[in-house]
């Protein structure tokens, strides 16, 4: 059984700069596991921190696209897909619509930017600098919480938990994530369909693993499930997308990994508890992208590889 987790209050500033929400955290600690942090993440930051704690909260981040070398490593990865896409003309009107949007709003545009080319964050700017005062601060919290659920699978996943097998090449990889790689997003990705309502599925808590046990892989006989090493855990938006679940690098690591859906706390009332999605990356397919989607409804399931 995994030791629970402590946080304490200058833990959690790093992943929330708001000390109403750090505290609270720090106090509902230690956590049996990750999802248990991001429910009890989930539920203070909806119900307990108040206006003043969101803004303060705000506050602690970057305006989209900044640079600067006072910006936190993890901001930094963060943006690293938008800083890497963006052309002079797209980084300086997305410094004026920044502008902009603090000068109406009062507060820094809250996006969840990971994976997320420049494009598409100037599209989403511009799309909610319409909204009025209210809406767009829920809006921004939304953002905040999202980026709050992808640090603490960050900090619990601060020891290592990958065999020194393959630790060396993902070091090297998670060196490039910071900036230098080709990619616009994580090599893997997904996202919930509700296929009985026709609508994305957001809300669902989603869980990347590797296989870590390199003595033998995972196999339909094979009943230890004790080799799985979490990489990343987030929960799907809106739009049925999840956040990123992992560092963005040019070329992943070759074996096997696991994609997990918490389908119950979704749909109560079906048959599936939960859905778990095996897959293998072989070494001529390092430097592909993976989408491994979910379509889900009460009494059934699929999903395909997609790009």
């Amino acid at each position: 059984m995994a030791t629970p987790t402590t946080l304490t209050v200058e833990d959690v500033l790093r992943v929330n700069g708001s000390h109403r929400f750090a505290a609270a955290m720090a106090a509902a600690s230690p956590f049996s596991s990750l999802a248990d942090a991001l429910l009890a993440a989930r539920r203070i930051w909806l119900n307990e921190v108040d206006v003043n704690g969101w803004l303060e909260a705000f506050a602690a981040h970057p305006a989209i696209g900044t640079t600067s070398p006072s910006v936190s490593k993890w901001s930094k990865e963060e943006q690293s897909a938008a800083i890497s896409t963006a052309t002079d003309s797209t980084a300086q009107e997305l410094a004026e619509w920044n502008a902009k949007y603090r000068e109406k709003f009062g507060f820094v545009f809250m996006i969840c930017a990971s994976g997320r080319t420049a494009p598409e964050v100037l599209a989403e700017l511009k799309r909610r600098y319409v909204n009025r005062p209210i809406v767009e601060l829920e809006a921004a919290a939304q953002e905040e919480l999202k980026i709050t659920e992808l640090r603490l699978a960050k900090l619990f996943s601060s020891e290592p938990t990958i065999p020194s097998t393959t630790t060396e090449s993902l070091n090297v990889q998670s060196d490039k994530a910071a900036g230098s790689s080709n990619r616009s997003r994580p090599p893997i990705t997904t996202h919930v369909l509700d296929v009985a309502r026709g609508s994305p599925a957001s809300g669902i808590e989603v869980h990347l693993e590797m296989w870590k046990d390199v003595s033998a892989p995972p196999s339909f006989s094979n009943k230890d499930f004790n080799g799985w090493a979490t990489l990343g855990s987030s929960v799907t938006n809106n739009d049925g997308r999840s956040g990123q679940l992992m560092d963005i690098v040019d070329n992943v690591a070759p074996g096997f990994y696991r994609i997990s859906f918490n389908t119950s706390k979704y749909a109560p009332a079906g048959f599936f508890p939960y859905v778990s999605i095996i897959f293998e990356i072989k070494e001529n397919q390092t430097a592909e992208h993976f989408h491994v989607p979910l379509l889900h409804s009460s009494f059934s399931f699929t999903t395909y590889r997609g790009s």
